[in-house]
């Protein structure tokens, strides 16, 4: 018998257009596009569906639109197909940003308070580091020891010590790093040295999920102070521990870890399959995490659900 998990896309998966062909073809999903134009007070709608690409990359941008475009497919799979997330998903997931998607996916948080954390999140995240002083950088063809080792020997500057660590482990090989920007140029150069099959920096705006970020993380936890989560109606999986989690509270201190700790994708994917999970359905914007279950869970069944198309093969299996 089927298991099922829905997991939500993080940062990198916008594009301009998302949402678009939702809003044209389902009203549940122009409500949730109209709520959170309104709780922002900005047609952050317009932005997703029209560009420009610079402005939607923006962080804080980027964070909500993402969110937003999960939520209107999931609201169609809910209104116009009937789909009971208590009954069909035995777990829920997301990367980084996806994890608050998923958070209001199973009632942890309202649409509107997720967009405002997001907002505020991104504007944060933003603030935490001057431009040009932090970095972030993909290794490829590396396990998570090898990464951590890399970036130990990489924090020893010739002016002191500096950060970089481990950003975010995606499973198949790929680690992304995140700190200083000369100690992530160090890393490349120590990676490449090791014989990493490739390291680069990756276009970024500011280094995330490092210790760099703890002025976002304090904002966060201020945050939660005035917005705390609900018991979620379905459990999900921490990015901050790959483990379950139910409990408001622990929810609420996760994620404001989040902020500077890795993020734990391979082993959360690892945890779901080991939990029963057979069938992941990526819901948002692009397929990049169907792409990642399916290297780190070859035996999994991986399927993105980005499309109006794809809402129909999906209602015919769940």
């Amino acid at each position: 018998m089927a298991v099922n998990a829905f997991i939500f896309p993080g940062q990198g998966s916008q594009v301009v257009g998302m949402g678009r062909d939702f809003a044209a073809s389902f009203a549940p999903a122009r409500e949730v596009f109209e709520e959170v134009d309104e709780v922002l007070k900005q047609k952050l709608s317009k932005l997703m569906f029209e560009g420009p690409a610079d402005e939607l990359t923006l962080t804080e941008n980027a964070q909500p639109a993402l969110m937003a475009v999960s939520l209107a497919v999931l609201r169609v799979l809910q209104v116009e197909g009937g789909v009971s997330l208590k009954e069909k998903i035995a777990l829920a997931a997301g990367h980084s940003l996806g994890e608050y998607s998923a958070l209001a996916a199973v009632d942890a948080f309202s649409i509107a308070d997720t967009a405002r954390l997001l907002k505020l999140r991104g504007q944060a995240m933003q603030k935490a580091v001057a431009p040009g002083l932090g970095a972030m950088a993909a290794l490829l063809g590396v396990e998570l020891d090898m990464a951590r080792e890399i970036c130990a020997e990489a924090e020893e500057g010739p002016n002191g010590r500096e950060t970089v660590s481990c950003a975010n482990d995606n499973g198949g090989g790929q680690v992304v790093i995140s700190g200083h920007k000369a100690a992530v140029e160090r890393a490349i150069e120590i990676a490449k040295g090791k014989g990493v099959k490739r390291a680069m920096l990756l276009p970024v705006s500011a280094p995330f999920h490092c210790a760099l970020m703890a002025p976002a993380a304090d904002a966060m936890a201020e945050a939660f102070a005035n917005t705390p989560p609900h018991g979620p109606i379905v459990p999900i999986i921490a990015n901050v521990t790959a483990a379950k989690v139910t409990e408001p509270a622990e929810i609420r201190d996760l994620l404001v870890q989040q902020v500077t700790a890795t993020v734990r994708w391979r082993e959360s994917v690892e945890e779901m399959v080991k939990l029963g999970v057979t069938n992941f359905y990526e819901i948002g914007s692009g397929k990049v995490l169907s792409g990642l279950v399916k290297r780190i869970a070859p035996d999994a069944a991986a399927t993105p659900v980005g499309s109006p198309a794809d809402i129909e093969a999906v209602l015919k299996v769940l």
